[in-house]
């Protein structure tokens, strides 16, 4: 739109400008016709990286130039460079450059026009005068709408950066739960299975086959709970998952312990990360229970307040003999640890002192809500 503006002044001019000629006044209207077209032509092109002073001097020298063309032309419309170049250096100068040129502007064409019609016409000059300068508060509010879609350009884009660094954040969060996940499910149980066949394995040269049933059946046994484990790591992940209350419900009757959930308070639903998070942990805690204390009572206990606790406890093993059955490497409990600090918890594991679980184990986790 503003080269097609620039022609039609260009080709108008041309058009009507007089007189044009090779000698004398003709030749110095075609001259200055002629800068004046150069000037207004340089504007399209790419100046990001001219420096201050040389626009200044540039454009200065076509507002001379237009000034000297409104003197030596007799008619036309020579009128139009200056306007153009005055709206120009609002445009693309600072403000008090701006300003001072256009005050040049004004100043010259009301003198070349003050000389050109002489003293009787004093109200011609004054509308020149204040018109020429005009125009440079149109070239002010275009660089200032201009800045203003640049400045919102670059804020969308900051802002979409922002976007995909935290869309990738996000992506790499869950990529560590979900890996936790399964470490907590397969890691250690994969190692103890694991070693049990290898223990199976050395049995046989020995011909005590009981002892390689009893390894095997361990294996056996370890398989089918990482099997069970698995299953609910799943559906911790799900989506649709069932909500908290149901869902521990659920795994403690899965893990032969009927009755032994009691919840305290009004359960709110909670955020996904914070219902996913306590189930893991459940799933630990009865998992280490079933493991270290086989046969024990396990009591779980979810307290809701001003913060949501989930307590498990388990008493002492039935069978003294299997207490500490497949030890593991502490990994689960401080894969449990994450999990609460993750969602700004905070977790206590210990040895219980007193009370009908006494010589049993109780693990705590409180969330906030």
């Amino acid at each position: 739109m503003r080269a097609a503006v620039t022609a039609a002044v260009i080709v108008v001019s041309a058009l009507t400008v007089r007189p044009v000629g090779s000698t004398g006044r003709g030749l110095a209207v075609a001259a200055l016709l002629v800068l004046c077209s150069v000037t207004l032509l340089i504007r399209h092109l790419s100046l990001t990286g001219l420096l201050p002073r040389i626009a200044l001097l540039w454009l200065s020298v076509g507002l001379v130039a237009a000034a000297l063309l409104l003197g030596v032309a007799s008619s036309g419309s020579s009128y139009l460079f200056a306007y153009f170049l005055v709206g120009h250096a609002g445009y693309r100068l600072p403000l008090r450059q701006a300003l001072l040129l256009a005050a040049l502007s004004a100043l010259l064409c009301t003198g070349i026009v003050y000389l050109r019609i002489g003293p009787g016409h004093a109200l011609l000059p004054s509308i020149v005068e204040l018109t020429t300068g005009l125009p440079v508060l149109a070239g002010i509010l275009s660089r200032s709408r201009q800045s203003a879609v640049e400045a919102m350009a670059a804020s969308a884009e900051a802002a979409g950066r922002a976007a995909r660094a935290e869309a990738q954040a996000l992506v790499l969060t869950e990529r560590s739960r979900i890996a936790r996940d399964v470490h907590d499910v397969l890691a250690h149980s994969l190692a103890a299975v694991n070693m049990h066949l290898e223990l199976a394995d050395a049995l046989i040269d020995t011909g005590d086959l009981a002892k390689v049933r009893e390894a095997h059946d361990k294996a056996h046994s370890m398989v089918k709970e990482s099997l069970e484990q698995a299953q609910w790591a799943v559906h911790a992940l799900r989506e649709d998952s069932l909500p908290l209350r149901e869902s521990l419900t659920a795994m403690v009757e899965s893990s032969g312990h009927r009755d032994a959930l009691t919840v305290t308070g009004t359960l709110r639903e909670l955020p996904a990360q914070i219902t996913q998070g306590l189930l893991r942990i459940a799933q630990e805690a009865l998992t280490n229970a079933a493991r270290h204390a086989p046969g024990g009572s396990v009591h779980v206990e979810l307290v809701a307040a001003a913060s949501t606790t989930l307590r498990v406890r388990n008493g002492p093993p039935r069978d003294a003999a299997g207490a500490g059955a497949g030890a593991g490497s502490g990994m689960g409990l401080i894969g449990m640890r994450e999990r609460v600090t993750l969602l700004g918890g905070t977790l206590t594991a210990g040895p219980i002192t007193e009370g009908r679980d006494q010589g049993g184990w109780q693990v705590e986790a409180v969330i906030p809500r």
